[in-house]
């Protein structure tokens, strides 16, 4: 169980705050108990039992985040080359269900790289490509932001600094 002041990530919402650990008020009959939970990233209120089926686990600590970050050049993306419109919304729907953040990583990085070979063809992002991609940086991002104590736009920028680092110390190698 969770405790008020604790860090999760809570379903598709990415990250929360738990505010309270209670009964809801107003209904004195209902026994349950919920967990009150302030998204980092956005300004609603969620209440849900604690014994909900939602995913719920906590926030990284900074050094699983510096470790993710140091595996990301060997996290392969998923290719979909031939995939119509419907199979690949599957594909990227279920990176994002399975809540593991490599293949939040495998999905940007499916998506950045398809990109790239779009507008060497003069081509645009699909918009499939951009909903699901803006997604899972919100859910990658936003963890690692409040693990590592930066801001979420200072995120991105870190990652290619470490990644630009990374490929520096293999080069001199």
């Amino acid at each position: 169980m969770y405790q008020a002041g604790d860090l999760i990530m809570y379903g598709s919402t990415g990250v929360c705050r738990v505010e309270s650990v209670g009964k809801l008020d107003g209904n004195p009959r209902d026994n349950t108990q919920y967990y009150k939970l302030a998204p980092v990233f956005d300004t609603e209120t969620i209440y849900t039992p604690i014994d909900t089926k939602a995913f719920m686990r906590p926030v990284m600590t900074r050094e699983q985040a510096e470790e993710l970050i140091a595996r990301i050049p060997d996290i392969p993306e998923d290719v979909c080359g031939g995939c119509d419109i419907k199979m690949l919304s599957e594909r990227y729907r279920a990176c994002l269900n399975t809540h593991e953040n490599d293949d939040l990583i495998r999905l940007i990085k499916s998506v950045y790289l398809k990109n790239e070979r779009s507008i060497k063809a003069g081509r645009h992002m699909g918009q499939i490509d951009q909903q699901y991609m803006k997604r899972a940086e919100k859910l990658l991002y936003g963890e690692l932001a409040v693990a590592l104590d930066m801001e979420f736009d200072q995120i991105q920028p870190y990652i290619k600094k470490r990644m630009g680092h990374a490929k520096k110390k293999t080069a001199e190698s």
